[in-house]
């Protein structure tokens, strides 16, 4: 099988726990998009966090894909072009934050380039901020300022408290919102039916290619899908169990070892 499409995904898997790109993910990348293999990030960040990766992998030179916001924005990487956009509404806005307000978590979301909030001293909205390289705009009234479509919501907690709230809030609002987690502690809230996988379907119909030409690599509970839709489904040696348990292959390096590299060595370079 020769793959024409490489879906990665960032944090945990093309990154290290530093959030840097080990020299040899560098390189596999190059060299599989030299022989004319696509790239795609698919990434819950917004666009500004995911352009200091592209620029790392030279998406832009090799006309790759961006998918933010876990396919709620899709990007032509060289033209620029937006090829799929779709906004979480308005009046959803109340109910994710009232949910916020249930326990000792915080809501964010992204306003004229920044990540804003009311607790910008909060330690998971910085990192957030520290994160996609993004400044922090503090707000008096999260509610009185976003009465405008927001590609995503981000709510923020400790790990077992937030997953109570993800299996509370994805039984009332079933059929109305996509939530998932990036991270033990971000919960993601978007427009209904975005995800990763649909994502990658909906770009896939664009540039004519067929899912089984797709190797998609990720770690998190929001590549689940996407490891499941694609032709081959690679799991980091560090990703979730849940992950790994629908995954093709799971590699034996993790995200600081080059365990993309592997895959893509193993799978698109053919070297055993």
């Amino acid at each position: 099988m020769k793959y024409k499409i490489i879906a990665l995904d960032l944090d945990g898997t093309l990154t290290n726990t530093q959030k840097e790109i080990p020299q040899r993910n560098i390189d596999a990348l190059h060299e599989a998009q030299k022989h004319g293999v696509k790239v795609i990030l698919a990434s819950g960040r917004p666009i500004p966090g995911i352009i200091p990766v592209a620029a790392k992998i030279s998406l832009e030179k090799f006309n790759g894909y961006v998918m933010a916001y876990n396919g709620g924005l899709i990007l032509d990487y060289q033209s620029k072009e937006t090829l799929y956009q779709k906004y979480l509404q308005p009046e959803y806005i109340p109910y994710l934050y009232n949910c916020s307000k249930k326990g000792d978590f915080v809501i964010l979301s992204y306003k004229d380039e920044a990540i804003a909030s009311e607790d910008t001293e909060n330690k998971y909205v910085a990192y957030a901020a520290s994160l996609n390289r993004m400044p922090l705009l503090h707000l008096d009234n999260f509610l009185e300022t976003f009465t405008f479509p927001v590609p995503k919501c981000l709510i923020a907690g400790e790990p077992e408290p937030l997953h109570q709230l993800e299996l509370t809030m994805a039984r009332e609002s079933k059929g109305k919102l996509s939530i998932c987690r990036s991270e033990p502690f971000f919960l993601e809230v978007m427009p209904y039916g975005i995800d990763k996988a649909n994502g990658l379907a909906h770009l896939l119909n664009i540039i004519g290619v067929d899912k089984e030409e797709v190797i998609a690599i990720g770690d998190g509970y929001n590549d689940l899908n996407m490891i499941s839709y694609a032709g081959l489904g690679v799991a980091l040696k560090n990703a979730a169990p849940e992950v790994c348990q629908v995954a093709d292959y799971v590699t034996y390096n993790n995200n600081n070892e080059g365990g993309v590299a592997e895959a893509i060595e193993k799978f698109v370079l053919e070297r055993g």
